[in-house]
Parts: C-alpha cells; sequence; structure tokens
C-alpha cells in the first residue's frame, strides 16, 4: 500500500500569493507589464479555480496578472460564482456566450486600466502554449489596445511554473506513488489472451480506487517482441505469448499528473528484447544518477545517450529523453541536445530513455524524478531491471 498519506484538494492563498509574486518578478525583468492567460493550466495555477466545463470551448475565459497586485478574472457568468470562491476578488463577467463580443470590450476595459511601464503585455503565443481564444478575438483585442503590445509571455509563463513547491511536490509524488503500485499489481488482474482494452479498464478502476482524480492518459500497446509506437492504443489486440505489452500513464491528483510507463513479457521473449530493456533501464539509472542542480538537462540526455549508444541503439523515435512534469502530461524542458536549462531544486522531470533495437522495434523505460538540493529523488517506484511476466 502507499505509504504517505494523500494530500488534501486545493491549495492555502499564500502558494498563490508566491506563485504572483514569483511571475511579477519575473514580469518586471522580461518588462512585462501584465500577463494575459486564457488556457485552463495557466488559470487554475494562478488562481485555483477548477472546473470540468473546460470540455466546453464555447466561452473564452480570461485572467489578467498585473505588475502589482492580484490577477484580475473576466469570465463569463456562468464561471462567476465559483471564481468569486476562490482568493480571486476582482471578478468581471459578461453573459456569454455573445458570439459578436464574447468579453472582448469588456477585458480591453480591464487591460486599458492598468498602470504601463513598459507598454508591452505577455500572452500564450509561445512554444507549448495555446490560447483559448479565437484568433480572431485576439486580433480584434490587439486593435482595441492602441499603445500596448502584446507579444509572447510564454518565457515568463514557463519559468514561473518550471520550480515546482514542497506543495506541489507532494501532489506528484503522491499520484506517483499510487500509479507505481497499480502498475505492479497489474500482473494480478490480466493474463494471456486479455484484450488491451479489458487491461486498460481493469487499470484505470484499479488508479481509480487507489485516490487518483483522473486518467487522462494510458495508452498500451502490444506486439511480436516489442512496439513500434507509445502514443495510440488501446486497440483491440489479444495478448499473445512472445508480445511485449507498454503501458504509460499520466494520471492526475489535484490537477498534477504522473507520467510513466511500464513493460511486460508476454510468456517468453527475444534474447535481443531482454538486453535492450536491460539497456534502457541501464540509461535510466544513469540519467536519474546526472540529474542534481548545476547540470543542464542537455547533460541528462547525453548521461542516457551514451549508456544507449554502447548498447548498440538504432534510434529513439521520441526525439527527446524526458521531460518536465507538473499541470500538464509534458512541460519545458526537453531533455534532448541543445535545451541548455539549469536544473535547481523542485523541478520535476522524467527520464525516458528509449532506443529501437530491431526492425522499428523499441524499449521505452520512464520514471519521474524532483532535483533536490544534492541530487534527485525518485518519486515513482523503481521498474524492476528485467520485464514483468505476463502468463
Amino acid at each position: 500500500m502507499i505509504d504517505i498519506l494523500p494530500p488534501g484538494h486545493g491549495f492555502y492563498q499564500s502558494e498563490f500569493e508566491a506563485r504572483i509574486s514569483r511571475a511579477q518578478r519575473i514580469m518586471r525583468e522580461r518588462e512585462l507589464d501584465a500577463l494575459l492567460l486564457t488556457s485552463p493550466h495557466n488559470i487554475r495555477y494562478v488562481t485555483g479555480f477548477e472546473t470540468q466545463f473546460w470540455e466546453s470551448p464555447t466561452r473564452p475565459w480570461f485572467i489578467v496578472v498585473p505588475a502589482e497586485g492580484k490577477p484580475v478574472a473576466v469570465i463569463p457568468e456562468i464561471g462567476a460564482p465559483q471564481m468569486a470562491a476562490t482568493w480571486i476578488d476582482d471578478v468581471h463577467a459578461w453573459p456569454a456566450p455573445q458570439p459578436a463580443d464574447d468579453g472582448t470590450s469588456l477585458l480591453a476595459s480591464v487591460l486599458a486600466q492598468l498602470p504601463r511601464r513598459f507598454g508591452r503585455m505577455g500572452a500564450e503565443l509561445g512554444r507549448e502554449m495555446a490560447l483559448r481564444m479565437p484568433v480572431m478575438q485576439f486580433l480584434d483585442l490587439r486593435e482595441a489596445l492602441p499603445g500596448l503590445e502584446i507579444g509572447d509571455g510564454s518565457p515568463c509563463i514557463w519559468e514561473a511554473r518550471r520550480v515546482k513547491s514542497a506543495a506541489e511536490i507532494e501532489r506528484i509524488r503522491f499520484v506517483c506513488q499510487l500509479a507505481s503500485e497499480a502498475y505492479e499489481n497489474l500482473t494480478n488482474l490480466i493474463s494471456t489472451g486479455e484484450n488491451l482494452r479489458d487491461v486498460c479498464r481493469k487499470l484505470t478502476i484499479d488508479l481509480l480506487q487507489r485516490g487518483a482524480d483522473a486518467v487522462p492518459f494510458l495508452p498500451a500497446i502490444a506486439g511480436s517482441d516489442g512496439v513500434k509506437q507509445i502514443v495510440c492504443g488501446p486497440q483491440d489486440k489479444d495478448l499473445e505469448a512472445g508480445d511485449i505489452m507498454f503501458i504509460d500513464t499520466g494520471t492526475t491528483y489535484d490537477g498534477y499528473f504522473c507520467d510513466f510507463d511500464r513493460n511486460w513479457a508476454v510468456g517468453d521473449v527475444s534474447d535481443a528484447a531482454n538486453r535492450a530493456n536491460a539497456a534502457v533501464w541501464d540509461a535510466t539509472e544513469a540519467g536519474i544518477a546526472a540529474a542534481r542542480p548545476g547540470v543542464t538537462v542537455e547533460d541528462v540526455w547525453r548521461a542516457q545517450s551514451v549508456v544507449l549508444e554502447a548498447a548498440g541503439s538504432l534510434g529513439n523515435n521520441v526525439g527527446r529523453m524526458g521531460h518536465g512534469l507538473g499541470m500538464a502530461l509534458t512541460e519545458p524542458p526537453s531533455n534532448m541536445p541543445g535545451d541548455n536549462t539549469m536544473l535547481e531544486p523542485g523541478v520535476v522531470l522524467t527520464i525516458e530513455p528509449g532506443m529501437e533495437f530491431a526492425d522499428g522495434r523499441m524499449i521505452v523505460h520512464e520514471e519521474n524524478i524532483v532535483i533536490t538540493e544534492d541530487g534527485c529523488e525518485l518519486l515513482t517506484k523503481r521498474a524492476p531491471r528485467e520485464m514483468w511476466r505476463i502468463d
């Protein structure tokens, strides 16, 4: 059983105040008068507001983070009561949807009243960001604010979100432990001949019963002696002797993800597959050992790459060997050549080496870690060096 208690849902106001203080410091350094946030993760990060209504794309939602003071909400009336129950006390609302002016003029009036020191505002325009408002509405907003440049605020947003607080790490640790135990228990629930869709149903039920909030990401793939992709599935495939089954999960607790995979051998698999599995496991060890304050994510990638090259890897179609993790399944940085993001305590990463070993077949391992003052802490329960077996 999990040896840590589940954290409570939600955060104290001091957590949000610290987040805004950090973001505003970065905004000053980047000469931004405000940040405009529209996407669910960023809105939740600064307000604590959460709703399943994000599944509806009909209405845009806006949060303005000024250079000083608390964020301002400009949102549809349908969400105003719950937003007012958060720490946000400046809430402007309109009776959305109104296609002719769906909050544009209201948002423009709020932005026009902000003090301007630099004449620049940041929005979610960069890599791994997406505006959750119509592009035409964004262009109309620009025209409604002469003298205010709206540029890319994503570097500021990601810098603010990159280092996790103790409370954030507590939630990621809990969901990692929960999913680790569900993975380990899966061999007790399935057998040869099981359909992959049924495997995922059983695993999802187990994850939820152990305390997960949701399982939005659960690709399951199986193939003779290996798999050729790791992002699609489950499909209507029955487990057969000689298969290797790969499952990856992005399970959430209180808005925070785990993201790691496991591999199972269905009966006996080839010596080549077992050697590849051992090599990728060793590369994972090398990545974990390399991850510490003061090194870059490229250094972590290199430590893994050396092991895989020595083992005869034919390639890695994933394109990187790990990434940031938090309120999104994947966040910057990327463990890959050219990413010189420096690690510091509080950064949460996946360590994810993979290698092709024959005819497009590959093995991928993944664990989740957090950088500490003198190294890193493994948040997941480490996979065994030999694949679990299904009979």
